[in-house]
């Protein structure tokens, strides 16, 4: 097992690097690092610069824009993006949607969709939870018709994540009632949001911030060759597709990032006239996370050894979701520890930059950190999957 990486990956590491330094602008990785609000623009603008830059889309297919690279590369680039500041991706369409159009969908569905979702023409979104229907998601309840060449959705999904802002979403609906397994009974759908019958409401959440939305669908009518894979196989489609998701969970380079930023402010923080850091509680809570940190990067090396030698990780790949989301959300609240009353969102700041750039949003970030171990699978979920499909139990 080579956990280590090679003279070429290394150079690839660094020409990441440097091309990130010229063309990632401080305004922009500013508002990254302080958790300010990014819009559509902000987000959309990096993706096209990504796009110009060909790198985009470095998982898709050579034909469709891919840029060839290895997963080892594609892992390098990924969190170097996340360690340097880099706005997100909004990983609907690039990172879900894509994907299953390119495993399952027509010649017709690729021309049309693909080349849209790589240029950023589109922004996309995820039908999937619904109330009662969150970790149980066969349950759902979203029903859609067919009528002649069409389908006639009515229901409401719940948690969309980007709806406001979206022109596309992929919805997973009942189209058989009468399945005798749930499963079976689900289809996978594009539907554009223009759409009439589609209405979309805010859900505010505990930061402040709209990200999250309820869409409801009173008779929307659906073309049939809008639908991804044969009638009542959806729920295959969604496994697929999940598995994409929760590979891109742990974020690592953004995690680490956060570590040396806490680290750096809590040398220049005091307690009983000493920096944070040599305070032996607080040392030893900053260093086991630090340790789990390093502990996480060597197992997602050892899931990218396997890849190298042509074996997909199985279940146990869920470990970087459970784990990765858990040390987000460690960092956060650890940083309200070394930040103390400034975290407060009305405390004035008076430690220069580093405190004010450090402070900034602490408080709503900590509070947004909350949903990581739910998204993409609860991480209750993610442990019955590993016991179930990895140890047998």
């Amino acid at each position: 097992m080579d956990l280590g990486y090679s003279a070429d990956e290394r150079a690839f590491r660094n020409e990441v690097r440097d091309w990130l330094r010229e063309h990632l602008s401080a305004a922009v990785r500013d508002k990254v690092v302080r958790y300010a609000h990014l819009d559509r623009d902000d987000l959309l603008d990096w993706h096209r610069t990504l796009a110009g830059k060909g790198w985009i889309a470095p998982a898709w297919p050579r034909e469709w824009g891919g840029t060839g690279w290895n997963v080892v590369q594609r892992y390098i680039f990924e969190e170097e993006c996340g360690y340097a500041g880099a706005p997100p991706l909004i990983p609907f369409g690039l990172a879900m949607c894509a994907p299953v159009l390119l495993e399952f969908g027509t010649e017709a569905q690729k021309q049309r969709f693909l080349p849209r979702i790589y240029r950023g023409d589109d922004v996309w979104c995820q039908g999937y939870s619904e109330p009662a229907s969150g970790s149980d998601l066969a349950s759902l309840r979203t029903s859609a018709v067919r009528h002649g060449d069409r389908y006639i959705v009515n229901g409401q999904k719940l948690w969309t994540t980007m709806a406001h802002i979206a022109d596309w979403i992929f919805c997973l609906v009942r189209t058989d009632a009468q399945a005798q397994r749930r499963q079976d009974g689900i289809s996978f759908l594009l539907i554009d949001m223009r759409t009439p019958g589609i209405t979309v409401r805010p859900l505010m959440l505990m930061d402040g911030r709209h990200e999250v939305n309820e869409v409801f669908f009173d008779d929307v009518a659906v073309p049939v060759e809008n639908r991804v894979h044969d009638e009542g196989k959806g729920w295959t489609v969604a496994k697929y597709l999940l598995g994409y998701e929760r590979m891109n969970t742990a974020r690592i380079g953004t995690s680490r990032r956060e570590l040396e930023r806490l680290k750096s402010f809590a040398e220049l923080q005091r307690k009983n006239g000493r920096p944070l850091t040599e305070d032996p509680r607080f040392r030893d809570r900053l260093s086991r996370l630090e340790i789990e940190l390093t502990a996480l990067s060597i197992t997602n090396l050892r899931f990218l050894d396997r890849l190298r030698g042509g074996h997909a990780p199985g279940a146990e790949v869920s470990m970087l979701k459970i784990k990765g989301t858990e040390i987000q959300q460690a960092l956060t609240e650890l940083m309200l520890e070394a930040a103390g009353p400034l975290a407060q969102a009305i405390a004035p700041v008076d430690d220069g930059v580093m405190a004010d750039s450090f402070v900034a949003a602490l408080a709503p970030r900590y509070c947004n950190m909350r949903k990581t171990t739910i998204y993409a699978g609860s991480n209750e979920i993610q442990r019955n999957i590993i016991a179930r499909h990895a140890l047998g139990l």
